[in-house]
């Protein structure tokens, strides 16, 4: 299969002789020395009629600007759909709830590559760590992607984009010299046409204790960079590279007590790429590198994590005409991970996995309004062998109105733990664990009522089986048929003119396990509201203003002293920004949870009341 996949990968890169239509021109403006480089990230396993159908929420590095966010928990807030437990304040342990799914079901990208941290005990990602300085754009896919990203994409997929910004600029943002971040962009463009792009970040917060009406204050300090090269080789071959990196060092409280520990997270990458483009064919092959490094001492007990993963990806997209466009490709991805945790209750794991995986992606236009997109994929696991995904859209363009239905399934394979580990109660890996799988349908609707006043319902179901669960000290499959069920309706208004911009959004969740019991962390009811103005006062001059207030339902949670279920209370949070330009300079003023509200999520971890910083921008 190896051997297979190789041969394909050389045959996508060097095989182009069959690209229709002649080579597209890259020119070159000569007064500014900047790139006619178009940022455009397509989502994976897509061509450009299927990827029509594609739905995703895209935060824009100004929207992440604009709002103050300083790390990834801020813009992920914005999002319908996407629920959040921090287990204290800034820099804690943080789970992703994707429409009601586990927090392992949310597959985590940097620019499109999975960067899910094989040295958990259950494959996820702790969002906690990651701060918004190094990243360009973030990518919300809501719902089983499988089809496009791999396994693990049950409930969704987020993808962190990196890429070229060429505003030089640096900023600084705090409220006291233990509350603080300081951030920097710089790029160059060389005479034969290197962009270079550097962003590098420096955080620092102490706030609250992480336990709920904890004394002590937790500190935190964030340390992040990311370094961006392209390079157009010839007039349609682009060389591109990433390198990023990022140090996260928190005080973290348990649950019932202030017992003081520290974790030292590290996690660096780097990928490198060429895309070639034709008029209707573009290649492209990538190289992917991570490496997850985490600590955690506790009374000179240290527990250590670490993985390492390498993914080759390869592919195609082609346009044959006004009706069809098609693709395909494949990628091998191999993840190393061991850790060992000591203490009174110890566990310990170290094993490897690798994955293969083949897909493609047709999309058909019967009639000029009228589009049929068919994805698949099938994954070759080195345990579970071989899997298949695949994903049904047709979409109708009725004058104003879009409606679409699409069909999809997902899937997650186990972690190394549930593999391979061992632990202090006799636990032992299963190595005979099937994956995960989903299935889900969704139906939506957009009108335009304007250019600039949209209206979207998205209605879904979905259902999870096959769940891994402990049970007599081992992981096995559900073996109850209790599978977990999702279903929702999720809303949006957006409205717009050349100085407002006003965004309402609501979901309503049920998630229950098929015997009727309701997961815990997912509110019903979850809704916000985002506003943007820029006006211009008669006392000051032009200003611009953005809030954003956020409704948390309430939700059952585990107690964290006693582990009954309780019912926990809604919150209702409210951030306001402003931002004023002065002789070149920019001033702003961004105030979190603005009346105060004290709140746990989850239970027993205190979360930050209000808090003011100040900044100051420039650029150079």
């Amino acid at each position: 299969m190896l051997l297979i996949l190789k041969s394909f990968i050389i045959f996508l890169f060097y095989f182009v002789s069959y690209a229709q239509g002649e080579i597209k021109e890259c020119k070159w403006n000569d007064k500014k020395n900047i790139p006619c480089v178009t940022i455009v990230k397509p989502t994976p396993n897509t061509s450009i009629i299927s990827e029509i159908g594609v739905r995703k929420n895209i935060i824009t590095a100004k929207e992440i600007d604009d709002y103050g966010a300083i790390d990834v928990n801020d813009v992920l807030k914005m999002v319908s759909g996407i629920n959040l437990t921090q287990s204290g304040p800034r820099g804690q342990q943080t789970s992703v709830f994707t429409r009601g799914t586990n927090s392992n079901h949310t597959l985590v990208l940097l620019n499109g590559i999975p960067i899910n941290d094989q040295s958990s005990t259950q494959g996820l990602h702790d969002f906690g760590s990651d701060f918004i300085q190094n990243i360009q754009q973030v990518e919300v896919y809501t719902g089983p992607n499988g089809a496009h990203f791999g396994p693990n994409a049950i409930g969704g997929a987020i993808n962190f984009i990196t890429s070229n910004d060429f505003v030089n600029k640096i900023k600084i943002t705090g409220s006291n010299n233990q509350n603080n971040t300081i951030s920097t962009n710089y790029n160059t463009i060389t005479d034969d046409g290197l962009a270079l792009n550097l962003k590098l970040a420096l955080t620092n917060s102490k706030t609250n204790s992480a336990k709920y009406n904890g004394i002590e204050k937790d500190s935190l300090k964030n340390i992040n960079g990311n370094l961006n090269i392209e390079k157009w080789l010839n007039e349609n071959l682009k060389f591109k590279t990433t390198f990023l990196g990022r140090n996260t060092v928190a005080e973290y409280d348990g649950s019932s007590s202030e017992e003081e520990y520290t974790g030292d997270n590290l996690m660096y990458g780097a990928q490198i790429g060429l895309d070639y483009q034709r008029k209707n064919t573009e290649d492209s092959i990538i190289l992917h590198y991570h490496k997850y490094d985490r600590e955690y001492r506790e009374a000179g007990t240290v527990d250590e994590y670490g993985s390492n993963a390498y993914t080759l990806r390869g592919e195609r997209k082609t346009q044959l005409g006004d009706k069809i466009s098609y693709g395909f490709g494949g990628e091998y991805k191999y993840d190393w991970g061991e850790f060992e945790n000591k203490g009174s209750y110890s566990s310990s794991t170290k094993g490897h996995t690798d994955n293969k995986g083949l897909f493609s992606n047709i999309g058909f236009k019967p009639y000029e309004n009228t589009i049929i997109s068919l994805y698949a994929r099938s994954d070759d696991h080195k345990t579970t062998g071989t899997n298949n995904t695949y994903k049904i859209n047709f979409t109708q363009n009725i004058n104003k109105l879009k409606i679409g239905a699409t069909h999809s399934t997902g899937l997650r394979n186990p972690s190394l733990y549930e593999l391979y580990g061992t632990d202090s109660t006799g636990y032992s890996g299963n190595t005979k664990l099937d994956p995960e799988k989903s299935s889900s349908n969704e139906i939506y609707g957009e009108y335009n009522i304007s250019k600039d006043f949209l209206v979207s319902v998205t209605g879904f179901k979905s259902n999870i089986y096959n769940q891994v669960e402990y049970s007599n000290k081992q992981y096995i499959n559900n073996s109850s048929n209790i599978d977990l069920n999702q279903s929702g309706v999720e809303t949006a208004i957006s409205w717009k003119n050349e100085n407002q911009k006003i965004s309402l959004f609501g979901s309503s969740l049920s998630s229950k396990k098929t015997n009727g019991v309701d997961q815990l962390r997912r509110p019903e009811k979850t809704y916000g509201i985002k506003y943007t103005n820029k006006f211009n006062n008669s006392l000051i001059g032009p200003v611009q203003l953005s809030f954003d207030y956020n409704h948390y339902g309430k939700h059952w949670d585990t107690h964290s002293t006693n582990w009954s279920t309780t019912l926990m209370d809604s919150t209702d949070i409210i951030n306001l920004a402003l931002i004023k330009n002065f002789l070149g300079q920019e001033f702003s003023i961004n105030i979190t949870n603005l009346f105060d509200e004290a709140y746990q999520r989850p239970h027993g971890y205190t979360q930050d009341g209000r808090k003011i910083r100040f900044g100051f921008a420039k650029k150079y």
